[in-house]
Protein backbone atom coordinates (compact mmCIF):
# COMPACT_ATOMS: atom_id res chain seq x y z
CA UNK A 1 0.00 0.00 0.00
CA UNK A 2 1.02 3.36 -0.80
CA UNK A 3 0.49 4.70 2.47
CA UNK A 4 2.58 2.71 4.37
CA UNK A 5 5.61 2.70 1.88
CA UNK A 6 4.91 6.36 2.77
CA UNK A 7 4.40 6.06 6.53
CA UNK A 8 7.43 3.74 6.66
CA UNK A 9 9.79 4.85 4.66
CA UNK A 10 12.52 3.89 2.36
CA UNK A 11 15.50 6.15 3.60
CA UNK A 12 17.69 5.06 7.11
CA UNK A 13 16.98 7.66 9.95
CA UNK A 14 19.69 10.29 10.22
CA UNK A 15 20.94 11.54 13.70
CA UNK A 16 18.37 14.04 13.46
CA UNK A 17 15.49 11.99 13.11
CA UNK A 18 16.52 9.58 16.14
CA UNK A 19 16.41 12.93 18.40
CA UNK A 20 12.96 13.82 17.00
CA UNK A 21 11.63 10.38 17.69
CA UNK A 22 13.05 10.42 20.88
CA UNK A 23 11.60 14.03 22.21
CA UNK A 24 8.51 12.67 20.30
CA UNK A 25 9.01 9.26 22.42
CA UNK A 26 8.91 11.19 25.67
CA UNK A 27 6.18 13.76 24.83
CA UNK A 28 3.82 10.82 23.98
CA UNK A 29 4.96 7.91 25.91
CA UNK A 30 7.33 9.11 28.43
CA UNK A 31 7.63 8.92 31.86
CA UNK A 32 5.01 11.31 33.97
CA UNK A 33 6.44 10.72 37.53
CA UNK A 34 3.71 10.60 39.72
CA UNK A 35 3.70 12.01 44.13
CA UNK A 36 4.20 8.01 44.73
CA UNK A 37 7.48 8.10 42.65
CA UNK A 38 6.31 5.60 40.35
CA UNK A 39 6.91 6.35 36.49
CA UNK A 40 3.16 6.24 35.04
CA UNK A 41 3.06 5.30 30.87
CA UNK A 42 -0.13 3.89 29.00
CA UNK A 43 1.79 0.14 29.75
CA UNK A 44 2.29 0.43 32.77
CA UNK A 45 -0.99 1.97 33.90
CA UNK A 46 -2.70 -0.74 32.07
CA UNK A 47 -0.87 -3.14 34.53
CA UNK A 48 -3.21 -1.94 36.92
CA UNK A 49 -6.27 -4.00 36.84
CA UNK A 50 -9.00 -1.55 37.28
CA UNK A 51 -7.85 0.83 34.79
CA UNK A 52 -7.57 -2.58 31.96
CA UNK A 53 -11.39 -2.91 33.34
CA UNK A 54 -12.85 0.25 32.72
CA UNK A 55 -10.94 0.63 29.24
CA UNK A 56 -12.54 -2.87 28.69
CA UNK A 57 -15.93 -1.62 30.17
CA UNK A 58 -16.31 1.68 27.87
CA UNK A 59 -14.68 0.00 24.99
CA UNK A 60 -16.66 -2.91 24.90
CA UNK A 61 -19.80 -1.24 25.59
CA UNK A 62 -19.03 0.38 21.64
CA UNK A 63 -20.19 -3.31 20.21
CA UNK A 64 -24.15 -1.88 19.63
CA UNK A 65 -24.22 -1.21 16.09
CA UNK A 66 -22.58 1.78 13.95
CA UNK A 67 -24.57 2.64 11.25
CA UNK A 68 -24.65 5.09 8.73
CA UNK A 69 -28.09 6.82 7.98
CA UNK A 70 -29.80 9.33 5.72
CA UNK A 71 -32.65 11.51 6.34
CA UNK A 72 -35.19 11.34 4.07
CA UNK A 73 -38.62 12.85 3.41
CA UNK A 74 -40.39 10.10 4.93
CA UNK A 75 -38.19 9.91 7.61
CA UNK A 76 -34.86 8.10 7.50
CA UNK A 77 -33.20 5.32 6.37
CA UNK A 78 -29.75 3.25 6.09
CA UNK A 79 -27.77 4.35 3.65
CA UNK A 80 -26.60 0.46 2.91
CA UNK A 81 -25.93 1.90 -0.92
CA UNK A 82 -22.87 4.10 0.30
CA UNK A 83 -19.61 2.36 0.78
CA UNK A 84 -19.23 4.11 4.16
CA UNK A 85 -21.56 2.41 5.84
CA UNK A 86 -19.68 -1.04 5.38
CA UNK A 87 -16.60 0.53 6.34
CA UNK A 88 -17.94 1.46 9.81
CA UNK A 89 -20.13 -1.27 10.42
CA UNK A 90 -18.36 -4.01 9.03
CA UNK A 91 -14.85 -4.03 7.77
CA UNK A 92 -12.86 -0.80 8.21
CA UNK A 93 -9.74 -2.49 7.07
CA UNK A 94 -8.68 -5.55 5.90
CA UNK A 95 -7.33 -6.88 9.45
CA UNK A 96 -10.11 -5.36 11.87
CA UNK A 97 -13.49 -6.36 12.20
CA UNK A 98 -16.27 -2.73 13.28
CA UNK A 99 -15.60 -3.80 16.82
CA UNK A 100 -12.13 -3.83 16.92
CA UNK A 101 -11.75 -0.81 15.20
CA UNK A 102 -13.42 0.84 17.85
CA UNK A 103 -12.17 -0.80 20.87
CA UNK A 104 -8.55 0.27 19.56
CA UNK A 105 -9.74 4.17 19.50
CA UNK A 106 -11.62 3.64 22.67
CA UNK A 107 -8.44 2.64 24.67
CA UNK A 108 -6.29 5.55 22.82
CA UNK A 109 -8.86 7.70 23.45
CA UNK A 110 -9.45 6.72 27.44
CA UNK A 111 -5.12 6.48 28.00
CA UNK A 112 -4.06 9.68 25.60
CA UNK A 113 -7.70 11.79 25.47
CA UNK A 114 -6.56 11.60 21.43
CA UNK A 115 -7.10 9.10 18.59
CA UNK A 116 -5.69 9.04 14.99
CA UNK A 117 -7.51 7.07 12.21
CA UNK A 118 -5.47 7.34 8.90
CA UNK A 119 -8.52 7.86 6.08
CA UNK A 120 -7.58 6.34 2.76
CA UNK A 121 -9.60 8.24 0.14
CA UNK A 122 -9.91 7.81 -3.54
CA UNK A 123 -11.21 9.29 -6.86
CA UNK A 124 -12.17 12.62 -7.49
CA UNK A 125 -14.73 12.43 -4.93
CA UNK A 126 -12.78 11.55 -2.37
CA UNK A 127 -14.91 8.88 -1.01
CA UNK A 128 -13.32 6.87 2.14
CA UNK A 129 -12.39 3.13 1.22
CA UNK A 130 -10.50 1.96 4.50
CA UNK A 131 -9.72 3.41 8.08
CA UNK A 132 -6.81 2.37 10.35
CA UNK A 133 -5.82 2.99 13.15
CA UNK A 134 -2.59 5.26 14.38
CA UNK A 135 -0.93 4.72 17.39
CA UNK A 136 -1.08 8.00 19.45
CA UNK A 137 2.73 8.32 19.98
CA UNK A 138 3.25 8.18 16.18
CA UNK A 139 1.33 11.29 15.48
CA UNK A 140 2.51 14.77 16.11
CA UNK A 141 -0.24 17.44 15.70
CA UNK A 142 0.18 21.27 14.62
CA UNK A 143 -1.76 24.29 14.92
CA UNK A 144 -1.18 26.99 11.78
CA UNK A 145 -1.20 30.60 12.30
CA UNK A 146 -4.92 30.54 10.73
CA UNK A 147 -6.29 27.80 13.15
CA UNK A 148 -5.91 25.13 10.53
CA UNK A 149 -4.05 21.76 11.96
CA UNK A 150 -1.07 19.74 10.08
CA UNK A 151 -0.71 15.87 11.00
CA UNK A 152 2.85 14.54 10.97
CA UNK A 153 3.03 10.72 10.88
CA UNK A 154 6.42 9.09 12.45
CA UNK A 155 6.74 5.09 10.59
CA UNK A 156 8.94 2.77 11.94
CA UNK A 157 12.30 3.70 10.19
CA UNK A 158 11.59 6.96 12.32
CA UNK A 159 10.59 9.07 9.01
CA UNK A 160 8.06 11.54 9.28
CA UNK A 161 5.26 12.45 6.62
CA UNK A 162 2.80 14.83 6.27
CA UNK A 163 -0.58 14.52 6.03
CA UNK A 164 -3.63 16.22 4.76
CA UNK A 165 -6.07 17.10 7.54
CA UNK A 166 -8.67 14.88 5.61
CA UNK A 167 -6.49 11.72 5.68
CA UNK A 168 -6.53 11.87 9.57
CA UNK A 169 -9.47 11.54 11.52
CA UNK A 170 -8.51 13.02 14.79
CA UNK A 171 -10.98 11.82 17.67
CA UNK A 172 -10.67 14.28 20.59
CA UNK A 173 -11.26 13.62 24.57
CA UNK A 174 -11.40 16.65 27.13
CA UNK A 175 -9.41 19.43 25.04
CA UNK A 176 -8.58 22.74 26.39
CA UNK A 177 -6.88 24.58 23.76
CA UNK A 178 -9.98 23.02 21.29
CA UNK A 179 -7.65 21.37 18.95
CA UNK A 180 -5.42 18.35 21.17
CA UNK A 181 -6.87 16.47 23.80
CA UNK A 182 -5.92 17.24 27.07
CA UNK A 183 -2.66 14.70 28.51
CA UNK A 184 -5.14 11.73 30.11
CA UNK A 185 -2.31 9.97 31.83
CA UNK A 186 -0.42 13.20 33.22
CA UNK A 187 -3.99 14.52 34.99
CA UNK A 188 -4.48 10.51 36.39
CA UNK A 189 -0.95 9.96 37.25
CA UNK A 190 -1.25 10.23 40.94
CA UNK A 191 -4.50 7.78 41.65
CA UNK A 192 -2.89 5.58 38.50
CA UNK A 193 0.65 6.04 40.30
CA UNK A 194 -0.31 5.20 44.29
CA UNK A 195 -1.89 1.80 42.72
CA UNK A 196 1.23 0.81 41.40
CA UNK A 197 2.79 1.88 44.27
CA UNK A 198 0.70 -0.25 46.31
CA UNK A 199 0.67 -3.45 44.05
CA UNK A 200 4.81 -3.52 44.15
CA UNK A 201 4.66 -2.77 47.81
CA UNK A 202 1.95 -5.86 48.34
CA UNK A 203 4.36 -8.20 45.46
CA UNK A 204 7.11 -7.34 47.78
CA UNK A 205 5.36 -8.57 50.86
CA UNK A 206 4.36 -11.44 49.56
CA UNK A 207 7.77 -12.79 47.89
CA UNK A 208 9.49 -12.69 51.17
CA UNK A 209 6.49 -14.94 52.53
CA UNK A 210 4.83 -11.87 54.61
CA UNK A 211 7.78 -11.30 56.81
CA UNK A 212 8.78 -7.99 57.71
CA UNK A 213 12.47 -7.06 57.52
CA UNK A 214 13.80 -6.89 61.36
CA UNK A 215 17.09 -6.00 63.44
CA UNK A 216 18.69 -8.38 65.15
CA UNK A 217 20.52 -6.96 68.26
CA UNK A 218 22.96 -8.48 70.50
CA UNK A 219 24.94 -7.15 73.61
CA UNK A 220 28.44 -7.43 72.97
CA UNK A 221 30.60 -6.49 69.72
CA UNK A 222 30.36 -8.62 67.00
CA UNK A 223 33.82 -9.31 65.35
CA UNK A 224 34.32 -9.76 61.85
CA UNK A 225 34.12 -13.72 61.80
CA UNK A 226 31.16 -13.29 64.23
CA UNK A 227 29.26 -11.47 61.79
CA UNK A 228 29.73 -13.73 58.92
CA UNK A 229 28.32 -16.81 61.00
CA UNK A 230 25.41 -14.90 62.01
CA UNK A 231 24.87 -13.14 58.53
CA UNK A 232 24.39 -16.81 57.25
CA UNK A 233 22.63 -18.19 60.00
CA UNK A 234 20.13 -15.60 59.86
CA UNK A 235 19.95 -16.72 55.98
CA UNK A 236 18.83 -19.86 56.81
CA UNK A 237 16.03 -18.42 58.56
CA UNK A 238 14.33 -16.33 55.63
CA UNK A 239 12.17 -17.58 53.37
CA UNK A 240 14.07 -20.41 50.99
CA UNK A 241 16.20 -20.92 53.87
CA UNK A 242 16.81 -24.29 55.57
CA UNK A 243 14.94 -23.34 58.48
CA UNK A 244 12.21 -20.69 56.85
CA UNK A 245 9.56 -20.59 59.42
CA UNK A 246 10.26 -22.34 62.36
CA UNK A 247 11.18 -20.78 65.56
CA UNK A 248 14.51 -19.28 65.69
CA UNK A 249 17.12 -19.85 68.62
CA UNK A 250 18.66 -16.64 69.81
CA UNK A 251 21.28 -17.21 72.14
CA UNK A 252 23.48 -13.67 73.47
CA UNK A 253 20.70 -11.92 74.95
CA UNK A 254 19.93 -11.78 71.26
CA UNK A 255 16.56 -9.49 70.50
CA UNK A 256 14.54 -9.36 67.36
CA UNK A 257 12.51 -6.31 66.34
CA UNK A 258 10.41 -6.33 63.58
CA UNK A 259 11.18 -2.53 61.92
CA UNK A 260 7.95 -2.88 59.29
CA UNK A 261 4.41 -2.17 59.90
CA UNK A 262 1.76 -4.75 58.91
CA UNK A 263 -1.03 -4.90 56.20
CA UNK A 264 -3.29 -4.11 58.76
CA UNK A 265 -1.48 -0.99 60.04
CA UNK A 266 -0.79 0.46 56.63
CA UNK A 267 -4.37 -0.35 56.02
CA UNK A 268 -3.87 -1.50 52.56
CA UNK A 269 -7.21 -2.95 52.15
CA UNK A 270 -8.86 0.26 52.92
CA UNK A 271 -6.47 2.25 50.47
CA UNK A 272 -6.80 -0.80 47.54
CA UNK A 273 -10.37 0.11 47.76
CA UNK A 274 -10.43 3.81 47.88
CA UNK A 275 -7.94 3.83 44.75
CA UNK A 276 -10.57 2.21 42.63
CA UNK A 277 -12.84 4.15 43.12
CA UNK A 278 -10.55 6.43 42.69
CA UNK A 279 -9.47 5.11 38.98
CA UNK A 280 -12.72 4.51 38.42
CA UNK A 281 -14.15 7.93 38.95
CA UNK A 282 -11.28 9.63 36.58
CA UNK A 283 -12.67 7.49 33.81
CA UNK A 284 -16.51 8.09 34.84
CA UNK A 285 -17.20 4.55 35.28
CA UNK A 286 -19.27 2.96 38.38
CA UNK A 287 -17.52 0.86 40.73
CA UNK A 288 -20.03 -2.10 40.01
CA UNK A 289 -18.97 -2.32 36.06
CA UNK A 290 -15.81 -3.02 36.71
CA UNK A 291 -16.53 -5.77 39.68
CA UNK A 292 -16.01 -3.07 42.88
CA UNK A 293 -19.29 -3.57 45.01
CA UNK A 294 -17.92 -1.19 47.28
CA UNK A 295 -19.49 -1.84 51.41
CA UNK A 296 -22.53 -2.91 49.99
CA UNK A 297 -23.64 -5.42 47.86
CA UNK A 298 -26.67 -4.24 45.67
CA UNK A 299 -29.65 -5.83 44.95
CA UNK A 300 -31.07 -6.30 41.70
CA UNK A 301 -32.68 -3.20 41.33
CA UNK A 302 -30.13 -0.89 42.53
CA UNK A 303 -27.64 -3.32 40.15
CA UNK A 304 -30.64 -2.41 37.38
CA UNK A 305 -30.20 1.61 38.35
CA UNK A 306 -26.45 1.28 37.55
CA UNK A 307 -26.28 -0.29 34.46
CA UNK A 308 -28.86 2.14 33.58
CA UNK A 309 -26.31 5.01 34.73
CA UNK A 310 -23.90 3.33 32.91
CA UNK A 311 -25.49 4.33 29.51
CA UNK A 312 -26.65 7.59 30.45
CA UNK A 313 -23.46 8.88 32.20
CA UNK A 314 -20.82 6.68 30.97
CA UNK A 315 -21.38 5.10 27.64
CA UNK A 316 -23.80 8.00 26.09
CA UNK A 317 -21.37 10.97 25.95
CA UNK A 318 -18.70 8.17 24.28
CA UNK A 319 -21.93 7.88 21.34
CA UNK A 320 -22.27 11.14 21.04
CA UNK A 321 -18.26 12.05 20.63
CA UNK A 322 -17.58 9.10 17.72
CA UNK A 323 -20.73 9.52 16.13
CA UNK A 324 -20.24 13.84 15.94
CA UNK A 325 -16.61 13.12 15.49
CA UNK A 326 -17.05 11.10 12.32
CA UNK A 327 -19.74 13.20 10.61
CA UNK A 328 -17.70 16.04 10.46
CA UNK A 329 -13.95 13.59 9.43
CA UNK A 330 -15.45 11.26 7.40
CA UNK A 331 -18.53 13.02 5.50
CA UNK A 332 -18.53 15.80 2.91
CA UNK A 333 -20.05 19.27 3.12
CA UNK A 334 -22.49 17.45 0.09
CA UNK A 335 -23.33 14.20 2.17
CA UNK A 336 -23.77 16.94 5.46
CA UNK A 337 -26.54 18.55 3.29
CA UNK A 338 -28.15 15.21 1.80
CA UNK A 339 -28.60 14.27 5.13
CA UNK A 340 -26.25 11.82 6.14
CA UNK A 341 -25.35 11.42 9.49
CA UNK A 342 -23.36 8.65 11.86
CA UNK A 343 -25.21 7.07 14.68
CA UNK A 344 -24.93 3.94 17.19
CA UNK A 345 -28.02 1.83 17.82
CA UNK A 346 -28.05 2.23 21.54
CA UNK A 347 -31.66 0.50 21.64
CA UNK A 348 -29.28 -2.90 21.69
CA UNK A 349 -28.59 -2.31 25.02
CA UNK A 350 -31.88 -3.11 26.12
CA UNK A 351 -31.31 -7.07 25.60
CA UNK A 352 -29.80 -7.32 29.16
CA UNK A 353 -33.27 -6.44 30.31
CA UNK A 354 -36.46 -8.32 28.77
CA UNK A 355 -39.03 -7.05 31.35
CA UNK A 356 -37.90 -3.68 30.47
CA UNK A 357 -37.82 -3.89 27.36
CA UNK A 358 -41.33 -5.56 26.85
CA UNK A 359 -43.00 -2.53 28.44
CA UNK A 360 -40.89 -0.16 26.79
CA UNK A 361 -42.31 -1.65 23.56
CA UNK A 362 -45.66 -2.01 24.50
CA UNK A 363 -45.93 1.83 25.73
CA UNK A 364 -44.26 2.67 22.12
CA UNK A 365 -46.97 0.20 20.34
CA UNK A 366 -49.45 2.42 22.34
CA UNK A 367 -52.30 0.71 24.37
CA UNK A 368 -55.70 1.98 25.09
CA UNK A 369 -56.57 5.12 24.52
CA UNK A 370 -52.53 6.33 24.61
CA UNK A 371 -50.92 7.37 20.85
CA UNK A 372 -47.90 5.13 20.30
CA UNK A 373 -44.71 6.10 18.83
CA UNK A 374 -43.04 3.02 17.14
CA UNK A 375 -44.22 0.83 14.37
CA UNK A 376 -44.36 -2.76 14.46
CA UNK A 377 -41.79 -3.23 11.74
CA UNK A 378 -39.86 -0.67 13.93
CA UNK A 379 -40.08 -3.04 16.64
CA UNK A 380 -38.92 -5.91 14.65
CA UNK A 381 -36.10 -3.93 13.31
CA UNK A 382 -34.88 -3.50 17.07
CA UNK A 383 -35.09 -7.48 17.60
CA UNK A 384 -33.61 -8.24 14.33
CA UNK A 385 -36.56 -9.65 12.74
CA UNK A 386 -37.68 -9.26 9.39
CA UNK A 387 -39.64 -6.80 8.65
CA UNK A 388 -43.38 -7.49 8.04
CA UNK A 389 -45.32 -7.40 4.62
CA UNK A 390 -48.65 -5.86 6.32
CA UNK A 391 -49.12 -2.09 4.97
CA UNK A 392 -50.31 -1.42 8.80
CA UNK A 393 -46.92 -2.39 9.95
CA UNK A 394 -45.48 0.34 9.02
CA UNK A 395 -48.16 2.97 10.52
CA UNK A 396 -48.00 4.23 13.76
CA UNK A 397 -50.79 2.71 15.83
CA UNK A 398 -53.70 5.08 16.47
CA UNK A 399 -55.56 5.42 20.12
CA UNK A 400 -59.05 3.32 20.90
CA UNK A 401 -61.74 5.90 20.97
CA UNK A 402 -63.82 5.42 23.70
CA UNK A 403 -67.78 5.61 23.50
CA UNK A 404 -69.47 8.74 25.00
CA UNK A 405 -72.40 6.91 26.38
CA UNK A 406 -71.08 3.53 28.47
CA UNK A 407 -74.18 1.79 26.36
CA UNK A 408 -72.98 2.75 23.32
CA UNK A 409 -70.65 1.13 21.30
CA UNK A 410 -67.61 2.45 19.42
CA UNK A 411 -67.86 2.98 16.25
Amino acid sequence: MGFFRRLVGLEPKSEQDITDSLALFKEVYGTRLSDAGISVTWKTALTVSTVLACCRVRAEGLSVPFRLYQETAGGRKIAADNPLHLIISRRPNAWQTSLEFLETISFHLDLTFNAYVFVNRVGMAREVREMIPLEPGRVRTEQRPDYSLRYFVRGITGQEQEFAADAIWHLRGPSWNSWLGMDALLLARNAIGLSLSLERGQSEDQKNGLQTSAVYSVKERLAPDKFAFLSAWIDKHLPGGERAGKPMILDMDADIRSKLLSAIDQQLIETRKFEIEEICRFYRVWPIMVGHAGDQSPTFASASEFFQAHKTYTLDPLYRRISQSANINLLSEEQLRQGYYTKFVVNALMSAAPKDKAEYYQKGLGSGNAKGWLTQNEVRDFEDMDRSDDPEADKLPQPISKPANPSEKPA
